[in-house]
């Protein structure tokens, strides 16, 4: 007995009938009240070719409710979420603002509410849906250029368009599996770099906004085909992540490397005593001198700058009264949630380690060391599977990225480190240097074959561009320099660092998406 298959909904949007009105981006703010400033679908223009042979192509953007969302799997509280009928839906009500889900998407379109402070998107008016009711631009399209219907069912014209004409889909390299298909759609308006800005970034009956917090400005050429075509119609598209995010990467990684710097200090015997028998009675590790870097430095130090970084996530949440609801309700598939989970350990650590040293029991510090050591490491590479999420960033999805984040965190630790035994631990300033010194050679070697190298799509080619030439070349060239030079200051690559971690967050967003 053949069972029947479960709805999926669909849409395709016929771009040789679409004339370009905005009635669905219009009906859209009236059913679903969105704000001004803020879309869940528009209807983007380009203009293609040169007169008097020219032509203006329409693009109906929207949520591509992917079959395997991006935006789903980053969300920490499944406020972004899959329905049985396959629309991705939100609820806003556990929507704690962290910006991940749009960061994951690699079609631009997901945006917070400036009202409500919570994520938004096209969500298939799912409301109407399960009154039986049409999606209010399917309603009010002058010219039937926007229709839904289920896949599964061989009678809708959905499975019509989709398994007999030519239809294409955004991004497909991205390997969502959209269920947003494009008829007669021209490649000028799909792929978000093929068209040229215009200059100043003014376009048909719209000033696009200036400033960092804009992806659209000071920005490379960047068209990748050889057809003339100009972008004409576009909205504002915002960067997901600010400065707080770049401050975050840097505070996180001198709190994990603080800990392991000592804890390797002591692990290769840098501060180990020979034939001193009181020492071998204060220590479980054999001839281990209690050193002050190791019994209240390294986890005060990098307990400081663990809270620094807990400030900086919650800050930067459009709830930030919500962040609880990463523990109560985790999704476990988002690396913001289970980064969380590691950093609540490595806190406890890092606290138990400091009253072991007011205690003087040192037997309790070198156990804890075993826990200490493998939560430092991963407190310091997380990162960047909490980047590789954010699917739609080119830059990000490097799997280099944790052996740099981790070599970063061993030069930030022993550069905080130092001032302190050049006061406390004469002998640690040796083998800080070095390992300082080593770091800061490897970092740059790194970065140096990153931005050099081929890459892969021109999405992160494009990123790199903007982290070296384009609005964060100077803080990416002065924090390469800081470091090299912080070699024989430690201050410096401190600083060093921090600019490069801004640079390249940010850079990794600058690319146009939509």
């Amino acid at each position: 007995m053949q069972t029947e298959a479960p709805t999926q909904w669909a849409k395709v949007i016929d771009q040789t009938r679409c004339i370009g009105c905005h009635a669905c981006t219009t009906a859209c703010k009236s059913e679903n009240v969105v704000p001004l400033g803020v879309t869940r679908t528009y209807v983007k223009h380009v203009d293609v070719g040169v007169w008097p042979q020219a032509r203006r192509a329409h693009q109906v953007t929207r949520c591509n409710q992917c079959a395997h969302a991006p935006c789903v799997q980053a969300c920490p509280t499944s406020a972004m979420f899959k329905r049985a009928d396959g629309i991705v839906d939100f609820d806003k009500s556990i929507c704690i603002g962290c910006k991940a889900c749009m960061a994951a998407c690699p079609y631009d379109a997901i945006f917070i509410n400036p009202e409500d402070h919570s994520a938004e998107k096209c969500n298939f008016c799912a409301h109407r849906i399960d009154m039986g009711l049409e999606p209010a631009c399917v309603v009010v399209c002058p010219v039937e250029a926007i229709l839904v219907g289920d896949l599964n069912d061989p009678a809708s014209r959905v499975a019509h368009y989709v398994n007999r004409e030519p239809v294409e889909v955004r991004r497909p390299e991205k390997e969502t599996l959209p269920k947003l298909f494009y008829k007669g759609a021209h490649q000028a308006t799909l792929d978000p770099l093929a068209a040229r800005r215009p200059d100043g970034d003014l376009l048909m009956w719209s000033e696009q906004k200036r400033g960092a917090e804009t992806v659209n400005s000071g920005t490379p050429d960047f068209s990748n085909t050889s057809a003339a075509a100009l972008l004409t119609y576009d909205v504002p598209h915002s960067l997901p992540w600010d400065w707080r995010v770049s401050l975050y990467t840097w505070t996180k990684g001198i709190a994990a490397g603080a800990y392991l710097v000592a804890a390797l200090l002591v692990i290769f015997g840098f501060l180990l005593s020979r034939g001193s028998s009181d020492v071998i009675r204060q220590s479980p590790m054999i001839g281990v001198i209690p050193s002050p870097l190791w019994l209240w430095v390294a986890p005060v130090l990098s307990g400081a700058f663990l809270a620094a970084t807990g400030a900086l996530l919650i800050w930067d949440l459009e709830h930030p009264a919500r962040f609880l609801l990463i523990f109560t309700r985790p999704h476990w598939r988002s690396w913001l949630v289970k980064g969380a989970f590691i950093i609540a350990g490595y806190s406890l650590v890092l606290a138990l380690h400091f009253i072991a040293s007011l205690a003087g029991s040192t037997t309790v510090q070198t156990l804890l060391a075993f826990a200490g050591l493998p939560l430092g490491v991963m407190t310091a590479v997380y990162t960047a599977y909490l980047f590789a999420q954010a699917k739609a960033r080119d830059l990000w999805q490097s799997p280099l990225l944790p052996p740099h984040l981790l070599v970063q965190s061993l030069l930030l630790g022993s550069a905080a480190l130092l001032p302190f035994a050049a006061r406390l631990e004469s002998r640690a300033v040796a083998p800080l240097a070095w390992t300082l010194g080593i770091t800061s050679l490897v970092h740059l070697l790194m970065v140096w074959g990153e931005v050099s190298l081929t890459h892969p799509t021109a999405h992160a080619r494009l990123a790199v561009w903007e982290m070296t030439r384009g609005r964060y070349a100077a803080f990416f060239f002065v924090g390469m320099l800081l470091t090299l030079v912080g070699v024989a200051a430690a201050p410096l690559a401190l600083v060093g660092l921090a600019l490069h971690e801004h640079a390249y967050v940010q850079a990794g967003q600058s690319v146009p998406l939509a």
